[in-house]
């Protein structure tokens, strides 16, 4: 680790005079529980001049609830959010996947609107500075050659944020803060296809809230990772699954699935198992299914033929796991 260098600290405590701090500030970083962001600056991957501290600003720390649907402020931990009660009930694989990042201490710091806007990872992008340095960067940062893939101009980083497939599943949307107003947006929108620039925000724009909308309430669901150490590590490959069924007939089937892209993605075709009952050759069809969308390379010390096997098996055991409950 190298040591932290010499950026400006701001702390306001209102949405719109954090994102007025940041539009008046070149190389400035919003920064909430920074268990990732941080680790980053040590390493001299991220090199802000300023960073806006986004603790004191209450509102988005808030969990609230209407008519329609809840709310969630992107300043809630994941702590939190792990053993809210309305969560748990109703939202279950977003508390599961809360409950799984990292440890307690790290849960206890960081935020859901932080797990959603985390950098993708690289075996080669997150390392040391002299390690990198050595090895001539990457195309993600300051390098023109891609380890993973030399022959292309393509970022492969994978996002590994484990909130993120667990709220889509939901049908998650998130509100976004710009300097002159506010927009709402189906979550899935935030992600692009690139591991350099995974997130559609504009520079200066503010994840300030998720909204869950109350009519996916009823459906069951969980969220199940997989990773080298079960204590700290990001996933090698995660899965959310959501289901509703009535009289053993599947009336809704959802799986997103994180790590084994540059995006969080929602597996398409599953429409198929809509009216139908799900036994032993269904599920290994949707094993099929998701080892088929799912497409990890090699950003990990684990071969991605294994990362796509784990992927596919982990969603049949969930989907098995969810009809029997």
């Amino acid at each position: 680790m190298e040591f932290m260098p010499d950026f400006k600290l701001y702390r306001p405590t209102k949405i719109e005079e954090a994102v007025k701090l940041h539009n008046g500030n070149s190389g400035t970083k919003y920064i909430a529980g920074g268990t990732d962001m941080i680790v980053n600056v040590r390493r001299g991957i991220e090199q802000p001049n300023a960073l806006i501290d986004l603790s004191a600003i209450k509102d988005l720390q808030k969990i609230k609830e209407n008519g329609e649907e809840v709310s969630i402020g992107a300043g809630v931990t994941l702590s939190t959010l792990a053993n809210e009660p309305r969560i748990k009930k109703n939202f279950s694989a977003i508390s599961d996947a809360a409950a799984s990042v990292a440890g307690p201490t790290h849960q206890n710091y960081g935020t859901i609107g932080g797990n959603l806007c985390l950098d993708t990872r690289c075996l080669f992008y997150n390392q040391s500075e002299w390690w990198r340095q050595s090895n001539d960067y990457c195309l993600k940062e300051r390098g023109s050659l891609c380890h993973v893939a030399p022959g292309g101009k393509t970022c492969f980083a994978a996002f590994s944020g484990d909130v993120a497939p667990a709220a889509l599943i939901h049908k998650a949307e998130i509100e976004i803060a710009g300097s002159k107003s506010r927009k709402r947006i189906p979550l899935e929108e935030l992600y692009t296809d690139d591991g350099m620039n995974h997130l559609t925000i504009n520079p200066g724009e503010l994840l300030c809230a998720i909204h869950l909308p109350k009519s996916k309430i009823g459906i069951s669901s969980t969220y199940e990772k997989a990773r080298i150490r079960g204590s700290i590590d990001f996933p090698l490959a995660g899965v959310a699954v959501g289901l509703k069924q009535k009289n053993k007939l599947i009336e809704e089937i959802h799986i997103a699935i994180t790590a084994v892209n540059p995006y969080p993605r929602k597996v398409n075709g599953l429409e198929k198992f809509f009216g139908k009952t799900i036994a032993n050759g269904e599920l290994y069809e949707i094993d099929e299914i998701v080892r088929r969308q799912a497409r990890p390379m090699r950003t990990t010390t684990v071969k991605p033929w294994y990362r796509r096997r784990v992927a596919g098996a982990m969603a049949r055991r969930l989907v098995e796991q969810l009809i029997k409950s």
